[in-house]
């Protein structure tokens, strides 16, 4: 799949506003029969443009009240010792997102908690623990202005050539 198309795009708006559309469903709302939508899905899993599918779970209603952003301070950056943490990161299911990042720091992490005594005895127990690092630095969520997982597609619209005065 080299490109996306206006229809390739449809339903990759679609299936990021509600991923439990049945093909028909799919196929009525961007405007194509059942078969060649159902085609476009699989050639846009094929090449990667979708991931997979999967219900978004609200935190708070599983008891998940605390969401802290911490940033990890490694006493070094050399490639052995990175992906050891990498790899001992990914095995905590308490951590949600992790980011390289610029500027002070090395990752940056997004943790859940049930409360901040659970935050404070992961946090001890767990993440001060992890190879390499040399220290952490905490901000807690005191609330959510958006949290959304739908990326913006706007720009892989296909342009549409502008006329000459």
């Amino acid at each position: 799949m080299e490109s996306i198309d206006k229809f390739d795009l449809a339903i990759l708006q679609e299936l990021q506003a509600d991923g439990r559309l049945t093909n028909a469903e799919l196929a009525q709302r961007v405007g194509l029969s059942a078969a060649p939508c159902w085609r476009r899905v699989r050639a846009l899993e094929d090449a990667g443009y979708i991931k997979g599918y999967h219900a978004e779970i609200d935190r708070h209603k599983i008891g998940l009240g605390v969401l802290a952003f911490v940033r990890v301070d490694t006493e070094r950056t050399t490639g052995d010792l990175t992906r050891r943490l990498e790899d001992a990161i990914r095995k905590l299911p308490e951590v949600i997102a992790c980011h390289y990042i610029s500027g002070t720091g090395t990752f940056e992490l997004q943790v859940v908690a049930q409360d901040l005594d659970s935050f404070s005895r992961f946090a001890l127990q767990h993440l001060l623990n992890l190879p390499n690092v040399k220290d952490i630095h905490t901000s807690f969520s005191l609330g959510e202005v958006k949290a959304s997982h739908a990326l913006p597609l706007g720009h892989l619209a296909p342009k549409t050539p502008s006329r000459a005065p």
